[in-house]
């Protein structure tokens, strides 16, 4: 099988757990969709290192991931107009997703990216808290500190209780 068969199939088998994944980490299903497809870009452009990865799933996973953290970097001000409320996300804006999950997404984005990333790895995309820690290059113990925070977090910014308090981290972030 040669190269451009590879990726195809991989493409085919991949694609749209990684633009899931990808959604939760950065809350918009567009940039989700570039950030994989660019994964896939350079797969095509330099399928070498691709072709001998262990995991290829893993391998784009990380490639998404890294473009996906490339562009939050530079749209730092759109997201700091989001979390402050002067821009909303409705489901209106989000085609073909439910009301919860749009709500998830936004609190998602109100994460920091090293909390929000552990959490969408670990539970968007089903992978042990190993697999997690050796996706990001990262101790175990960080990663279960990071699931932590992130989940009782979440809980907070999803609950419609107000009375939950939020962890002492974000109160004094």
């Amino acid at each position: 099988m040669d190269a451009e068969d590879y990726v195809r199939q991989a493409y085919e088998a991949y694609y749209r757990r990684l633009v899931i994944q990808v959604t939760g980490l950065v809350g918009d299903l567009a940039e989700a969709e570039d950030a994989v497809h660019e994964a896939f870009a350079r797969v095509l452009a330099s399928p070498r290192s691709f072709l001998r990865a262990d995991d290829a799933e893993r391998w784009l996973r990380v490639v998404a991931l890294n473009v996906a953290r490339t562009r939050y970097r530079r749209r730092w001000l759109f997201d700091r107009l989001v979390r402050s409320g002067r821009v909303e996300t409705t489901p209106a804006t989000v085609p073909g997703m439910s009301g919860d999950r749009v709500a998830l997404f936004a609190a998602l984005r109100r994460l920091t990216p090293p909390i929000r990333e552990a959490v969408v790895l670990h539970h968007l995309s089903d992978l042990s808290v190993a697999e997690v820690a050796a996706t990001l290059d990262i101790p175990v113990g960080t990663v279960k500190a990071r699931l932590a925070r992130g989940r009782a977090t979440l809980a907070r910014y999803l609950s419609d209780d107000e009375s939950v308090p939020l962890p002492a981290e974000v109160r004094h972030a």
